[in-house]
């Protein structure tokens, strides 16, 4: 028998990759599934990006690149943070790898040791905890509840702060509750932040595009110029530009901390596709007109499932500021049994009957480390998320109270 390494025990399999996973199983098997578990946009990758990679091929730019991206693609992450953000860097402090995830994942390693901790508001993205893990760190979770609409107060920010805490891991608008700060909410973080100089702030900005109403994005190192040094400031190309399977992901931050991350991709995965590379070029230096179109569909689609599931008695399903997510409350559905016999004692066992029983895939609350709710992903279509939520609400009115 294969004896596997102890640090692998710490972890577990991503929860969405296993929901999709499990989605695609029963739509093999002949099952009428609607998958809301993947959070990834349904639009094509814009006509001017995938040209952009095609024209790379025919000129041959198919062979290893620098490790951590062309000095093209530095170029154009440096140009788009002097635009978006107000913050200027040079190529010397931009990292590029192959998708959001490593960008993460090699800042960590390259700077946990053991008995360092990682501040996570809950509900966060999946794959913090088990990164901090990985890396030999301890995630410190600090819940931000639907009664704070989601997002971490300046206090519970300070409470959480320790001597060991290293880093700050911060997301808006987020992934799973598409909740944003706004300049305000975020200054009463920084300013938090600014007390205590010890601790590292990765602001997680994938979503930063897909803001809507009247949200106006921005990010730490924007906001208060104090937090600079020790800023990561990550993104990609994944969600706005709808290029998740390109695999680009990229961040600023101090030089010493890239030339870090840089040691660990050259060990791991050195350079990052370069087809992959030469579109991300195209798609930050280009047309981004197809956003605003993208946004509105959006839009649309979070008016629709927020105001069914609202609707629905047991649920309750705040309005997000921006991403393609929406983070439902079932807590007036716990204790109750469903019409196929099922428990629901936990926002797991409500995924899975809904699942099993519909044909809906979500992925529950626990995942993301708050219960008892459930997210939706909406990048999918209008008559998709019409069809699931009428599905979703048959189900509810057929759970019965106490068995």
């Amino acid at each position: 028998m294969i004896r596997l390494s102890a640090t692998l025990a710490r972890v577990k399999p991503s929860p969405t990759i296993a929901v999709t996973t499990k989605a695609q199983e029963l739509e093999a098997a002949g099952r009428d599934v609607i998958g809301l578990g993947a959070g990834e946009p349904d639009f094509p990758t814009p006509a001017h990006i995938r040209a952009a990679g095609i024209r790379a091929i025919e000129e041959g730019k198919t062979r290893y690149t620098a490790v951590d991206g062309i000095a093209e693609l530095k170029a154009a992450i440096c140009a788009k943070f002097s635009r978006d953000n107000g913050l200027a860097y040079e190529p010397a402090q931009v990292s590029v790898a192959s998708g959001g995830k490593q960008i993460l994942y090699n800042a960590l390693m390259a700077t946990l040791d053991p008995g360092d901790e990682v501040i996570i508001p809950a509900p966060y993205w999946v794959s913090y905890p088990d990164m901090v893990l990985l890396a030999g760190g301890e995630p410190v979770i600090v819940e931000a509840g639907i009664e704070t609409a989601f997002k971490l107060s300046a206090q519970a920010l300070e409470a959480a702060i320790t001597p060991k805490t290293r880093w700050f891991i911060f997301n808006s608008p987020s992934n799973p509750t598409g909740a944003g700060y706004s300049r305000a909410e975020l200054k009463a973080l920084t300013d938090v932040l600014m007390r205590h100089p010890h601790v590292m702030v990765m602001s997680d900005d994938m979503y930063e595009h897909l803001a809507y109403d009247d949200f106006t994005f921005c990010t730490p190192a924007e906001v208060e110029p104090g937090l600079y040094d020790r800023t990561l400031t990550c993104n990609g190309v994944s969600k706005a530009y709808c290029m998740t399977g390109w695999r680009i992901g990229y961040a600023a931050g101090p030089k010493d901390l890239i030339a870090a991350m840089r040691k660990i991709q050259s060990q791991s995965t050195s350079n990052p596709c370069t087809i992959s590379q030469w579109a991300a070029v195209e798609a930050l230096n280009g047309s981004h007109d197809f956003i605003a179109a993208n946004n509105a569909a959006f839009v649309r689609r979070r008016n629709l499932v927020v105001e069914r599931l609202d609707a629905i008695p047991g649920i309750a399903c705040p309005r997000p500021e921006g991403a393609f997510y929406v983070y439902p409350s079932i807590a007036g559905l716990i204790g109750k049994v469903s019409a196929g016999g099922a428990r629901i004692a936990t926002d797991e066992d409500f995924a899975t009957a809904l699942l099993e029983e519909t044909g809906v895939a979500v992925v529950f609350g626990a995942a993301f480390g708050l219960s008892p709710h459930f997210r939706i992903s909406y990048a999918t279509s209008d008559e998709a998320l019409d069809e699931a939520c009428m599905r979703i609400g048959r189900f509810c009115a057929g759970l019965l109270k106490d068995g």
